[in-house]
């Protein structure tokens, strides 16, 4: 394997090397970004280690350049970083390090090259190029990070029970790589994770859900998810999934595993989306199934209301998880809340009055549940999904069709409860909701349609029944 520099990054590098060289200062590029070139794989943030001040070094390139760069420097981490149009490159001087057992922030200490490359993570993450004129482009690779490249393995370049113990985070992030890069983990790297399944307690949780995250962001999330559960991680971070795991039988009645079928729904919507809010939808879909799960006689297995149920789980997972608590935690739960709607109208005759429900109640999200709703067919009988398929097509024919004519998407009331107020000289009381509510199920069952002229006309007829008389 040989590394592909573009000829800007090419140019870039030999300046870095000859700025160094002046400084009498041995660099090299190091860690994923030679990890990347050497795979092919796209990469914009460039490691720089050097056995001397990488803060002043930073500084010297920079001073370089025209227009001269900003150079982000924090002293205490003796780091300093640089945004080029190409890519952002960080400057560090070569450590090493030593861990505490209640803490995964090291103790740092100048270090040389191998030191430098024993505290990495894995032995594809420790390769290292040469900057320097006399040795420019000479790969240093201590760990054969060459070859775990070549069969797609990821191992840790020591002991792996030590390194996951020193830092932990370093567990989740062998299952990160191996779902990004498509990579097997090593049996003794995999197995020492078990081991060491006790030491996430001193990671935070912000780290642990910034692993989550760049795992659903994968082309395959399932690789990672299914790691988390084979590795017993899942079971400490997230173990509202492990519930969904594992299949019942009853007189000879079960039901699928929803934890594999989750993770099917999750690929499926992978191909459609990049949105991670879309994907945590897709995973927490059927998170009420547990809870819900019932046995009846007769007919078999049962989630009644776990669409419900699981909404209302929704808030106390994105807390925990430290996943934002406003509009992406309010956008899961709806698509939770409504993630069977589409699927009911497939079965039976499509009336405009429910087309009508389903877009005031998803408003600018329909779209968005309908790749959900698309994604959540898994059923291995191809006649059934390729049914369900042109169901949907039909709903989604009929829903343009509605919403052309009633105008229901982001739908704000033609009648506002000020103007109700004002127009039966009233206070905001029950009257006024009632009034409210009368309109937005007038319009929702047809009654009368989308408009202002028709909604106020309306208003004065449940106003008189309420025996309320205009004020003017």
């Amino acid at each position: 394997m040989t590394v592909q520099f573009s000829d800007t990054e090419a140019a870039i590098f030999k300046q870095i090397g000859a700025m160094a060289d002046q400084m009498q200062m041995p660099c090299y590029l190091i860690g994923g970004f030679v990890r990347d070139k050497l795979i092919g794989r796209n990469t914009k943030d460039a490691d720089i280690v050097c056995l001397g001040d990488g803060i002043a070094l930073a500084h010297a390139f920079a001073a370089q350049l025209n227009p001269k760069p900003v150079v982000a420097y924090f002293k205490n981490f003796g780091t300093a970083q640089i945004k080029l149009d190409q890519f952002d490159i960080e400057f560090v001087g070569a450590r090493k390090e030593s861990y505490q057992q209640n803490s995964r922030k090291p103790e740092v200490k100048e270090g040389s090259l191998a030191d430098d490359q024993n505290r990495r993570d894995f032995t594809i993450n420790a390769l290292a190029i040469a900057l320097n004129q006399d040795q420019f482009g000479q790969l240093l690779d201590p760990f054969n990070g060459i070859e775990a490249l070549a069969q797609k393995i990821i191992q840790t370049p020591l002991a792996p029970s030590q390194t996951f113990s020193d830092d932990p985070l370093r567990m989740l992030r062998a299952i990160r790589f191996a779902a990004q890069l498509h990579f097997t983990i090593d049996p003794n790297t995999f197995n020492a994770i078990a081991d060491n399944l006790h030491r996430m307690s001193i990671v935070s949780q912000e780290r642990i859900t910034d692993e989550l995250n760049k795992i659903m962001l994968c082309s395959q999330p399932s690789i990672g998810w299914d790691l988390l559960y084979k590795s017993g991680l899942l079971n400490i971070i997230f173990p509202q999934m492990v519930d969904l795991h594992g299949a019942v039988y009853i007189d000879g009645k079960g039901h699928k595993d929803n934890f594999y079928h989750t993770l099917q729904v999750l690929d499926n919507i992978a191909q459609h989306t990049n949105s991670l809010w879309l994907r945590w939808a897709a995973l927490l879909h059927d998170i009420g199934k547990p809870a819900t799960k019932k046995f009846e006689e007769g007919h078999g297995w049962t989630f009644h209301g776990h669409e419900v149920v699981g909404a209302r789980m929704v808030p106390k997972i994105f807390s925990k998880l430290k996943l934002p608590m406003h509009e992406p935690m309010r956008y899961v739960q709806q698509l939770v809340l409504l993630h069977l709607r589409p699927i009911s109208l497939t079965k039976d005759n499509i009336t405009d009055s429910a087309i009508r429900r389903l877009l005031f109640d998803a408003g600018e999200h329909i779209d968005d549940l309908m790749v959900l709703c698309a994604a959540d067919i898994t059923s291995k009988n191809q006649q059934k999904v390729k049914r369900y398929l042109q169901n949907f097509e039909l709903v989604k024919e009929r829903m343009q069709q509605v919403e052309a004519q009633d105008q229901l998407r982001n739908w704000q009331p033609p009648i506002t409860g000020e103007l109700i107020m004002e127009v039966f000289g009233l206070t905001p009381g029950r009257q006024v909701g009632q009034i409210k509510d009368a309109i937005r199920e007038a319009i929702l069952d047809g009654l009368i349609p989308n408009q202002y002229e028709k909604a106020y006309q309306f208003m004065l007829e449940k106003g008189a029944e309420l025996n309320l008389k205009p004020v003017k």
